[in-house]
């Protein structure tokens, strides 16, 4: 078996996994990885594992350079990954399968420094390979849709301060506008629609509430 032909054995696998139960019955996903050990395949054939649509035989080429590529290579390759989130199975030490995420296990792959009982190479901090190999920073796709929403709210923000002027001027041309005076005397009223203060209609009206009685014809 060769690395090509490795990948219909792949396609049997169900779940990522080390050993698991009582014994530490190796799984077939660590079979696998020990015989890319053994091969030792082109980092080319690596790659086409690790863009491969089948996410465990994505899995195994991540899990494969992790154990063997160097860290800045291993950095610049799994960390795209974080954006696929479909969801994989993984079996744990203790023999139980949980429902997992690709991007937490290459996340676990990243950080730690034993996964699933596999011993894995250490490799710096990414922060100090970015101060001395010069390694880009990461960018995440996240940061595009920040940035989008930082657009949006500061449209929003110009378009809110526009409204606000245009609410003031439509003030101002109300203020500018010429008023009606209210007609008093006798039969007027003013604004609250009552009968003018001059007319004899309001006194009439509020010596009644007052139990008075109407005032003295002249």
């Amino acid at each position: 078996m060769d690395a090509k032909t490795m990948i219909d054995r792949v396609i049997e696998v169900k779940y990522v996994a080390g050993t698991f139960g009582s014994v530490k019955k190796p799984s077939q996903f660590l079979c696998l990885l020990l015989k890319l050990l053994q091969i030792a395949p082109d980092r080319d054939i690596v790659q086409k594992y690790i863009e491969s649509d089948y996410k465990y035989l994505r899995a195994l080429g991540c899990f494969y350079l992790r154990l063997v590529g160097k860290p800045s290579d291993v950095y610049l390759t799994l960390e795209p990954i974080y954006n696929d989130y479909r969801k994989v199975k993984v079996r744990t030490p203790d023999g139980k399968v949980i429902r997992s995420f690709m991007d937490e296990v290459i996340d676990e792959l990243l950080i730690k420094d034993i996964y699933l009982e596999v011993v894995l190479p250490k490799i710096p901090k990414r922060f100090i390979l970015e101060e001395t190999e010069g390694l880009p920073l990461r960018v995440s796709i996240l940061e595009s849709e920040l940035q989008f929403e930082e657009v949006e709210e500061q449209q929003e923000q110009e378009r809110g301060g526009k409204g606000f002027e245009a609410i003031q001027d439509s003030f101002s041309v109300i203020s500018d506008k010429p008023k009606k005076k209210q007609k008093l005397g006798t039969g007027g009223q003013n604004p609250q629609k009552e009968p003018a203060p001059e007319s004899d209609e309001y006194w009439i009206n509020l010596r009644k509430k007052l139990g008075l009685a109407p005032p003295k014809e002249k």
